[in-house]
């Protein structure tokens, strides 16, 4: 008897091209295992504590949290269109994107992490840093990083 080896599978997105790219491994590797995946956003609004009007950042969450919100749905929108049958729970975060995939993959008990990398490199990559690097240097589970 075959183990199954992926029963959840999360997909962090930030709506770009690699992130589609990553979904399209998730969705391949989740209809083969029948995995289900939780699609994850995260409204990155830790600057907004620099702002001094609440009903600035009100606005400032609430246009952030429309923006995941779309990123979320085109993924919707994209396993449809090249059809998959894979379920797809959506899940929005507010924070910082590695500590919420981190509390997301303990919370939901991930098997596998998949998610595109920016492709990074030199400076920018020294100082910003890559999501994908932290994630996958410190979660339990698998890491598939997308390019």
């Amino acid at each position: 008897m075959v183990e199954k080896l992926y029963n959840k599978i999360l997909i962090p997105t930030d709506g770009s091209k690699y992130s589609e790219k990553a979904l399209l491994h998730a969705l391949s590797i989740a209809q083969v295992s029948n995995a289900e995946i939780i699609a994850l956003s995260v409204v990155e609004n830790d600057f907004t504590s620099s702002i001094s009007s609440i009903d600035v950042i009100n606005e400032v969450n609430n246009l952030l949290r429309e923006e995941s919100n779309k990123n979320l749905q085109k993924l919707l929108n994209f396993r449809d269109a090249h059809g998959y049958d894979v379920d797809i729970n959506i899940k929005i975060a507010e924070g910082s994107p590695v500590k919420s995939i981190m509390k997301t993959v303990e919370d939901e008990n991930i098997d596998l992490v998949v998610m595109g990398s920016s492709g990074k490199t030199g400076f920018n990559k020294m100082i910003l840093g890559s999501v994908a690097d932290k994630v996958a240097d410190n979660v339990p589970c698998s890491v598939l990083i997308i390019r």
